[in-house]
């Protein structure tokens, strides 16, 4: 399969590079196709982002400097319909015996079809052509690079362009030249402002304005004073202010040489158009006097009476039926203060939070004048609840190294304003089903593997707590509680685990860019129910075990281990102190290391921990491909059941250590650090970057770190050349299944770029590894003991495709191994670089 996707890739890409080479075909011989674009400003080259995008006309775009999409519009025919009419009518009764075979209007349907005018529509639309130099609309640039100049106060700036041939044949540059002479400054600032209130409103706020004396004059600053003053004008109580009332007077002089010149802000008062005239009534400050409540408004019910209402702490809430929602519930979600000032924020926050609660459809916000006075507002608040209850299902199929075959299926039920504080509670099963055929113990049933599962998920929409925390976490951080139970049933997979957990997480965010989550329990308890089945499970372990109990004679040449009691039986013999099977000291190394994963694997585990979570993200929206991502994890595990076991004196177990329910509970400490940068290289391409560093450290009744909470590496979304599980620790050679360890790098870089329509294409390098540290892993070469092991870094290099379905990315990534640690030193590099050794991922949406 692999083989056969390699040969057809190479085969797609050899007929498009030799089909499309001569990408100059359709340019004329006195037209030139454009290269590039170059913009000298005062004789000196530039590159800035905002001037070149003044420029009109854009070379075409390529991948790594190949016209790509150039190429595939070449091997379009633009006149398909006269080809095929011209091949009808090549041999004599052509179209006369397809006439009668097929009748005239199928022959003309035909050349309707998408195989012989489809493919070329299809290679126009997702094919670029080329740019032909077109010196109209070069004018046209030195038009926008004044403009452009102009509005940063050079207003005698002149431009101009010359086209250059290059020494290929009909391609050609555009060198762009300004000369911006001298920038014009802001002489003075006075004010003209018809309203006392927003005058006095101005002068509290005018120290910071974008537009000061002494500074060169550029109309982004005095647009940004306008959104600045109306921002404040409309959160200090102006409701009726409009931005069109601000304007500026600029005293122009370009004659008496001292490229200074005096502006005028001025600020109108409110014009409001009569049938007869237009009329001026002076801005004031307008404060809210009454906020209504409307809490179940829907359009069957918009004509019936509000039969119930209360007032709390100043809000009037009204309700047609008897009124569901605690008063404080509601008001908790409400900035809008009565007796306060109007102000635009207020109403954002409002329906921000409503929105959250989950359990209100969009609110509509409405003002309107209390009185004749028109001085004070009232607020309606109109709400339309969601159903109380809704229920969903969901169905999927599965494929994986566990089962030939799988089908999940899932129902979940939505319960709203559970104890009338606009709580939500979900309660969500789960099930699968499937089938593997390479178990130990097979039957004749088809689906001979299963998992059951559940969740309680209960929201709290502030922080759940005995005492009072607005003080400390106000409302304005939209907080949340979320308390969730859930457990897990596996049989006929791996060791069986049950699997019982239990979450309480606090949420809330300080401003639009940042994130807080404080867990302040995480319990996880993993019950391992049928661990006679190990060495089934991990089969290279069984055949490690299987090959050093050939070598020392336990059993025959050609004979294997029975599972379970004769594998445990010589490896319990292997271990023990004394050696009496008389191992060497490779072998005797070998078998511990098999024991300590074995018992690792197989041990029941109890995880009773808190972490804290900081993410900042300061990506504007979904279009916004220049951002940055940092988050930081820090987690402990098992002080509070240290505590307990010390101060009631628990006894230690045969291992020295302290076990609650019977289970040697774990007790570490783990932080992470995460950081991803994107830079927009383009309107098309993005470079992007990730960092990531992870270390759990463990101590007190633990020597090592619990398998669910170790690290691993390789895999679609980590190091692409390795997969999942199959990379490290560090330089060892394994052959586990599943390959962990306690401490993690991790660096990728990716850049990104369309091919053609949704289609998008990728390069990608991936370096990273895992280690022990600080634990009871022995092997040397899986340790990491300092800075040297750090050429124990792996890197993976590669290339992708990507399909953007707008709702999900699906992600096709073929990785290299280009720096293999494992290997031995000299032969690290390019060792496994070719198609043969490549590794296919699969995933859903970016990696970062």
């Amino acid at each position: 399969m692999r083989t056969t996707l390699t040969k057809i890739l190479l085969f797609i890409v050899t007929v498009v590079l030799l089909s499309s080479c001569n990408t100059i075909k359709r340019v004329q011989d006195n037209e030139y196709l454009l290269k590039k674009n170059a913009i000298y400003v005062n004789d000196k080259k530039i590159n800035n982002e905002d001037v070149e995008s003044q420029i009109i006309q854009q070379p075409n775009t390529t991948i790594l400097g190949y016209p790509f999409r150039l190429n595939l519009y070449n091997l379009a025919n633009l006149k398909s319909d006269s080809t095929y009419t011209a091949w009808l009518d090549r041999k004599e009764k052509r179209r006369e015996r397809l006439n009668r075979f097929l009748s005239k209007k199928q022959v003309k349907r035909l050349g309707e079809s998408f195989i012989v005018s489809g493919i070329n529509k299809l290679l126009i639309e997702n094919g670029e052509a080329p740019v032909i130099i077109d010196d109209s609309k070069a004018k046209k640039t030195t038009t926008r690079l004044r403009a452009y100049y102009f509005n940063e106060g050079y207003f005698n700036a002149r431009s101009s362009f010359e086209v250059i041939p290059t020494k290929q044949e009909r391609r050609a540059n555009i060198n762009y030249y300004v000369k911006t002479g001298n920038p014009y400054f802001v002489d003075s600032l006075d004010t003209d402002i018809a309203s006392k209130a927003l005058d006095s409103l101005y002068n509290l706020h005018r120290d910071n304005s974008f537009v000061k004396e002494g500074q060169q004059f550029k109309t982004k600053d005095f647009e940004a004073e306008q959104s600045r003053l109306t921002g404040i004008f409309r959160n200090s109580g102006v409701y009726t202010f409009q931005q069109s009332s601000i304007g500026f007077t600029v005293a122009w002089d370009t004659i008496s040489g001292d490229y200074k010149m005096p502006v005028t802000l001025n600020i109108r008062n409110l014009q409001r158009r009569t049938p007869d005239s237009v009329i001026e009534i002076p801005y004031r400050v307008h404060k809210v006097s009454k906020v209504n409540i409307y809490t179940d408004k829907t359009f069957s019910s918009q004509n019936e009476p509000y039969i119930d209402s209360t007032t709390y702490n100043g809000y009037s809430i009204y309700s047609k039926e008897k009124l569901r929602f605690r008063p404080k519930a509601l008001t908790n979600a409400v900035f809008i203060t009565p007796g306060d000032i109007y102000r635009d924020s207020d109403r954002l926050l409002t329906y921000k939070h409503f929105s959250d609660l989950r359990n209100f459809k969009y609110p509509n916000i409405q003002y309107q004048y209390a009185d004749s006075t028109q001085t004070d507002l009232i607020a309606n608040i109109v709400l339309t609840p969601r159903k109380r209850f809704s229920l969903g299902f969901d169905l999927d199929l599965s494929h994986s190294n566990i089962q030939d075959f799988g089908v999940s299926g899932g129902v979940s039920l939505i319960s709203r304003n559970i104890f009338r504080g606009a709580e939500t509670l979900e309660v969500s099963l789960r099930g699968t089903l499937g089938s593997a055929n390479d178990l130990a113990e097979s039957d004749d049933r088809f689906f001979n593997i299963s998992e059951i599962g559940g969740d309680i998920k209960l929201n709290f929409p502030r922080i759940f707590l005995p005492f009072n925390t607005e003080k400390i976490v106000p409302k304005y951080m939209s907080p949340n509680t979320n308390i969730t139970v859930g457990t897990s049933i596996q049989e006929n997979i791996g060791l069986d685990k049950q699997n019982f957990t239990t979450v309480l997480r606090y949420n809330w965010s300080p401003s639009k860019f940042k994130k807080n989550a404080f867990e302040l329990m995480n319990i996880e308890f993993v019950n391992n129910k049928n661990t006679e089945n190990y060495f089934n499970v991990y089969r290279n372990s069984f055949q490690d075990l299987n090959g050093i109990a050939r070598d020392v004679g336990f059993i025959g040449s050609t004979e294997t281990l029975a599972i379970p009691d004769q594998a445990n039986s010589f490896l319990a013999q292997a271990i023990q102190a004394g050696n009496p099977l008389g191992l060497s000291s490779q072998q005797a190394q070998q078998a511990n290391a098999i024991d300590e994963r074995k018992t690792r694997l197989t041990d029941n585990n109890l995880i009773f921990a808190s972490n804290f979570t900081y993410t900042r993200n300061n990506k504007e929206n979904l279009l916004d491909n220049s951002f940055s991502q940092f988050r930081t994890k820090i987690e402990l595990a098992g002080n509070v059941l240290s505590t307990i076991s010390n101060a009631f004196g628990l006894e230690r177990n045969a291992n020295d250590k302290f076990e609650i329910f019977e289970v040697e509970y774990s007790q570490y400490v783990k932080t992470e650090l995460d950081y991803i940068k994107h830079w927009s290289l383009s309107k098309n391409d993005v470079l992007a970057f990730r960092s990531f560093i992870g270390l759990a450290i463990p101590y007190g009744n633990s020597d090592n770190i619990p398998f669910s909470r170790s690290y691993f590496s390789g895999g679609a979304n980590d190091n692409r050349a390795w997969q999942a599980y199959k990379l490290g620790p560090g330089s060892s050679v394994s052959t586990n299944e599943f390959n962990e360890a306690n401490f993690k790098l991790a660096l990728n870089l990716e850049y990104r770029f369309d091919i053609f329509g949704s289609l998008k294409g990728a390069f990608f390098a991936d370096a990273g590894n895992i280690w022990n540290v600080f634990d009871n892993v022995e092997t040397p070469a899986a340790k990491f003991e300092g800075f040297k092991d750090l050429q124990e870094l792996a890197l993976g290099t590669g290339f992708g495709v990507r399909y953007d379905f707008d709702f999900f990315v699906f992600r096709l990534d073929m990785g290299f191994k280009t720096y293999d640690p494992s290997l031995t030193t000299g032969n690290r590099w390019f060792k496994d670089y070719n198609f043969a050794n490549t590794v296919l991922n699969i995933g859903i949406n970016y990696p970062f």
